[in-house]
């Protein structure tokens, strides 16, 4: 997987890039999907901002790839277990009432790494909560910007671009630009490209199914003024059926 600038060296600014207030909403609907569950995997758990929210109702336990993110959740969910790994092959040797995986499931690029990342759900859950950025039923060119001061006199604002360069494969292009001031007043810049994975519903669902879930598609609901996301959850028609479960990632 791409190691981004975004989730490496540019990690400490992701608490002003990316609030985790900006969160709350998001994570509540997540949360009403998760409902009756108590321990709770979130893979690809980013700077800890949707687990900021999930941990007043839920036991979570954290995992990303990036060392960086890890570091800045932890500063805010220090009472939680981290575990750096891969969502496409982790494996914790545990089983948890629910595995959730927000927008970094986006970063799964071809058909074979999302199947990947849901073989890891199905290996220690029998629910799952999965939320893309897009599908490619609702998926349309878009530019957002945001970013906020900090307490500590820094700040940072961001512009990004996302596009689609060929409607015939399973990717999108994000395009960021970043002005991040220092305490002291100096101002740098940052620009880099993610691509990202793009997929129909009925892939989505045909996935889930082959690795044991019941699958259905839920339209979030938001007071956001964008297209809402579609969530994927998915339930085990044999309920304790795990495979691959006992290796430590």
């Amino acid at each position: 997987m791409t190691e981004h600038r975004f989730y490496g060296d540019l990690a400490p600014w992701w608490p002003l890039i990316s609030p985790a207030d900006e969160y709350a909403e998001e994570a509540a609907f997540a949360a009403s999907l998760l409902c009756g569950a108590r321990t709770v995997l979130e893979l690809g758990s980013g700077g800890g901002h949707n687990a900021v929210h999930l941990k007043k109702q839920f036991d979570l336990t954290l995992v990303d790839i990036a060392p960086g993110m890890l570091e800045q959740s932890r500063k805010i969910n220090p009472e939680l277990p981290h575990h750096r790994g891969d969502m496409r092959d982790l494996r914790l040797g545990r089983a948890f009432d629910a595995v959730f995986i927000h927008d970094a499931i986006t970063y799964m690029t071809t058909e074979g790494d999302l199947s990947k990342a849901i073989a890891t759900a199905a290996a220690h859950a029998d629910r799952v909560v999965l939320v893309p950025d897009d599908v490619k039923e609702t998926f349309e060119p878009d530019t957002d910007h945001g970013g906020v001061d900090g307490d500590d006199g820094r700040a940072a604002r961001y512009l990004s671009w996302t596009y689609d360069p060929d409607p015939t494969d399973t990717t999108t292009r994000t395009d960021y630009a970043f002005l991040l001031r220092d305490a002291d007043g100096g101002i740098s810049a940052a620009q880099e490209t993610h691509v990202t994975g793009l997929f129909p519903r009925d892939t989505w669902l045909r996935l889930l199914r082959q690795h044991g879930f019941a699958a259905e598609a839920v339209t979030e609901v938001t007071s956001d003024d964008r297209t809402p996301r579609t969530f994927f959850v998915g339930r085990k028609t044999n309920p304790g059926a795990r495979s691959n479960a006992g290796s430590s990632g």
